[in-house]
């Protein structure tokens, strides 16, 4: 691999050798800095069990995954939003879907009665998140981190809505784009299609800024906490990401 760029023509004016040489340089630049980066330039502090040092990449994405827990950065963004903003009593019933390790001890050391839910069996509660086969009103806190664009949004919002208390919250993240304005859906997208347009193949949407429409359509109260600096680079966040919480009023 040579990092000496080729010598070229005029741009629009060079031949096909010259443009496959071209691009293969900056092919090879590219690999180089990604092979720095990956190796993590700046030691990071994981604020979920207290690693600090050089953090993992995952795919595309350096410094990403803290090589001691696991963590990504929206776990550790959840992390943060608990020990700063949340308030929950003693015995409050928190349901947990897609649920991360770490989290039962954290909260079980406050009081708190935890369980974990999804739709497959590997979990306390076998539960669809759309159609939930609990009571209304009987539990303080549903989490779903990363689980909306799985599902119809819609529905499931309407079911943490109805299976809150007063005064309890919906804990959600999704990947978003803040730039755009509407949610992208393309109904009827074979698998490549939604790894294309929506970065993975299980996914049924891309997120924009109207995600606090569908919280606020479904009977929220909505908060956000959002990545942002010194923790971004403290805790290797996504800039921007966040927790949003929606209170059932």
């Amino acid at each position: 691999m040579s990092l000496v760029a080729p010598v070229v023509s005029a741009p629009g004016a060079r031949s096909a050798e010259e443009i496959a040489a071209l691009h293969r340089h900056r092919v090879d630049k590219a690999v180089a800095w990604f092979r720095e980066a990956a190796e993590g330039r700046t030691p990071r502090l994981c604020p979920i069990c207290g690693y600090r040092g050089a953090f993992s990449p995952v795919r595309f994405k350096t410094e990403t995954w803290c090589p001691s827990c696991d963590s990504r950065p929206r776990h550790r963004l959840l992390k943060l939003w608990m020990e700063r903003e949340m308030r929950l009593a003693p015995g409050a019933e928190v349901i947990h879907f897609a649920a991360e390790p770490w989290v039962r001890g954290w909260l079980e050391d406050r009081g708190a009665h935890y369980r974990t839910a999804d739709i497959n069996d590997k979990f306390e509660l076998q539960l669809d998140i759309t159609a939930m086969d609990l009571p209304d009103a009987s539990a303080d806190m549903i989490i779903a981190n990363h689980v909306l664009e799985h599902v119809d949004d819609a529905r499931a919002l309407s079911e943490m809505h109805r299976v809150l208390r007063p005064g309890g919250q919906a804990v959600i993240t999704v990947p978003m784009i803040e730039g755009w304005t509407e949610t992208y859906e393309a109904p009827g997208l074979d698998e490549p299609g939604r790894r294309l347009r929506y970065g993975d193949p299980d996914h049924l949407r891309f997120y924009g800024r109207d995600i606090r429409d569908r919280i606020r359509r479904a009977g929220f109260d909505l908060a956000e906490f959002p990545a942002v600096e010194p923790d971004v680079s403290t805790h290797a966040l996504q800039r921007g990401e966040r927790i949003f919480t929606g209170t059932k009023l």
